[in-house]
């Protein structure tokens, strides 16, 4: 059953190609839309066509700078809300503040829980967004999530390459459940790190659980950031016994800071990322693979507008 509202797909300034990508799958315009900012910084939207009574999706992802990329998606659908469409998705590829989703110490904030909250004051009716730092975070609203996944692209991937003599790894006791996933889709053992956090975003790998001597490492995160995490768990790797040809696979490529120079490094084969953030040219090193997540999340949004099922997309 169709919903009613027409349905109009509209895009941020977050990540554009990948939104033309996913109106290409759709095979519709993205809608009119225009954005521009103040001389102060502040940001101006204005949609140039009718969205009373429709079904609008709005592609965002809060990925750096995520301030300005949040405060613009929510300037977005507060012009929906007012504008009468009948219902707001909030289509967010990468959810920015998703690794501050309880407290660690004293005097910290729940972020990712706040943005939740601001999300659905602001009009979001709906929420589709891809591999969160945490699962927990969808318990944080109350209105549905569709959370989607690149487990399976990304084992895919892998899988057609026809490495031998693989291993997974999970550079840490929390991502063991997600990867798994992996380990049997592509029938290969699983190894752990098990991380120690001295301080505010610094990680050490104390020790590695599994056996990684002479085999292929297959890294899976769930993004990286600044790299620091995924050479700890490469040094570990190496001390452990392991080919210097390591593959490295997440959905968010964030990298920031150093990320680019620590993933330089020989032992390094391939850097596997998914397009839910936008890549300038200067991070499109040649070890780089970006894969396009348009296709599911396009599918994802066509299921959500005719009321199907979105769990079948991953059976």
């Amino acid at each position: 059953m169709r919903r009613d509202g027409e349905l109009k797909l509209f895009a941020g300034t977050g990540n554009p190609k990948l939104a033309e990508d996913i109106a290409a799958y759709l095979k519709m315009p993205l809608g009119d839309l225009k954005i521009s900012r103040f001389s102060d910084g502040e940001t101006y939207v204005k949609f140039n066509e009718s969205v009373r009574g429709v079904d609008a999706f709005v592609v965002q992802p809060t990925s750096p700078p995520v301030d300005h990329n949040l405060v613009q998606l929510l300037i977005l659908m507060d012009a929906l809300r007012r504008a009468s469409a009948d219902r707001i998705t909030a289509v967010i590829p990468y959810y920015g503040y998703a690794r501050q989703e309880k407290k660690d110490a004293p005097r910290e904030p729940i972020t990712a829980k706040l943005i939740a909250d601001v999300l659905t004051t602001a009009g979001a009716d709906r929420i589709i967004t891809m591999d969160l730092h945490a699962d927990a975070i969808q318990g944080f609203f109350n209105i549905p999530v569709d959370h989607l996944t690149a487990i399976s692209m990304i084992s895919q991937y892998i899988k057609e390459k026809n490495l031998e003599n693989m291993v997974i790894v999970s550079p840490d006791e929390g991502r063991v459940k997600k990867v798994r996933q992996v380990t049997g889709r592509l029938q290969a053992p699983l190894a752990v790190g098990y991380k120690f956090h001295p301080d505010h975003h610094v990680s050490e790998v104390t020790h590695l659980a599994g056996d990684v001597r002479d085999k292929v490492p297959i890294i899976i995160e769930d993004m990286i950031t600044t790299g620091g995490s995924v050479c700890e768990c490469v040094d570990s790797l190496l001390q452990h016994g392991c080919k210097p040809e390591i593959y490295v696979a997440a959905t968010h490529g964030v990298l920031t800071g150093p990320a680019m120079e620590r993933l330089s490094r020989p032992e390094i084969k391939e850097v596997i990322v998914t397009d839910t953030i936008a890549l300038p040219e200067e991070k499109r090193i040649p070890k780089l693979k970006s894969l396009s997540v348009a296709p599911l999340f396009g599918e994802a949004i066509r299921r959500v507008h005719e009321r199907e099922s979105i769990t079948s997309l991953f059976d």
